[in-house]
């Protein structure tokens, strides 16, 4: 495995997860006002101090809250493709956590200029002044190598190999590559958060099936709708250091009709396992509320057109998928 608001009703979310390549929101600090920075004393003032401090700033740069969804997908998936053991499945999760946080920190090193510029990033641990750009590249670099030797010896070569491909995707692709280049940049690199369903398949058969490259588009196609409805929220931010954002490049009216279309297309590909025989009754019904649920907040976001909406969407969008994996789970056992 590899591979972000605004004031008001917003606050309520600021211990969310998102699956995304840059789902993690980073809340402003209370009273600091849109676009204002924080002074370089600021800063320091607000810097940990202390081995706890520190082992808490490099526990930042994995983007934890990131990993949740990450890692349910990848349980979800183990026990979709057999019976995995305990064992088998912590450690899947703990490669799986190194690849991921390996990116995300890499992600924070080179990110680290327009973080600096960003009132919610500002006092991330690099643009802060607590982890030096050379200490959290490299640490960035060692995880994703710890989790290459971890899931090699004690998973499979596959799930290994699976895994760094969504580090270098994530870190090569969308980061360096497409993230300022392009409006399709979650598109394109949010390959990199969909290969936790390969990843655990592979880790309990071997192989990947069928069904896990399903699994895989399920999440591609999740990512466009559910980033897009926070990239709405942010719009500014993106906007003020040239962050080709899909709202910033083709406006907000565009925007939305991507989130409708890519939420019907989501729909049809959700379809798709249970059409293939490979869930039963408990997924299809599963699938058709969660996914038509999916379609009427993103008709409501392109009719209101405003914050409220896009906020419903996006928390929405985090419990589908849980909600849809678990589903998953439960038709193959119960």
């Amino acid at each position: 495995m590899s591979g972000a608001p605004p004031t008001g009703a917003a606050s309520a979310i600021a211990s969310s997860t998102a699956l995304s390549p840059e789902g993690e929101w980073d809340p402003p600090r209370l009273g600091l006002a849109a676009g204002e920075l924080l002074s370089p004393a600021e800063l320091r003032a607000d810097s940990r101090t202390g081995a706890l401090g520190r082992a808490s700033d490099y526990l930042e740069l994995t983007k934890p809250k990131v990993q949740s969804l990450l890692l349910l997908s990848t349980i979800a998936t183990m026990y979709v493709a057999g019976n995995p053991s305990a064992a088998l499945v912590a450690l899947t999760c703990l490669g799986g956590y190194l690849s991921a946080g390996g990116a995300g920190a890499v992600n924070h090193w080179f990110d680290r200029d327009i973080d600096a510029r960003m009132a919610r990033t500002a006092t991330r641990p690099i643009p802060a002044g607590r982890i030096s750009p050379r200490a959290a590249l490299a640490f960035g670099c060692a995880l994703a190598c710890l989790s290459l030797i971890e899931l090699s010896l004690l998973v499979n070569p596959l799930a290994a190999g699976l895994s760094f491909t969504g580090f270098l995707g994530y870190v090569f692709v969308y980061t360096v590559w497409l993230k300022r280049r392009t409006p399709q940049n979650i598109v394109i690199g949010g390959a990199a958060g969909a290969v936790p369903p390969l990843v655990g398949w592979a880790a309990v058969t071997g192989s990947v099936g069928g069904v896990a490259v399903m699994l895989f588009f399920i999440v591609f196609f999740w990512t466009p709708p559910h980033f897009w409805s926070l990239s709405l929220l942010m719009k500014r931010e993106y906007e003020k250091v040239g962050v080709p954002m899909l709202p910033v490049v083709r406006g907000e009216l565009e925007t939305r009709r991507q989130i409708l279309l890519y939420s019907v297309l989501l729909y049809a590909v959700t379809q798709l396992p249970f059409c293939a025989g490979g869930f039963g009754v408990i997924y299809l019904v599963a699938s058709l509320v969660l996914g038509l649920g999916f379609i009427a907040g993103a008709v409501r976001l392109y009719r209101l057109a405003d914050r409220r909406s896009a906020l419903r969407l996006y928390l929405y969008s985090l419990a589908y998928l849980a909600l849809l994996f678990s589903a998953m789970v439960a038709d193959r056992h119960l």
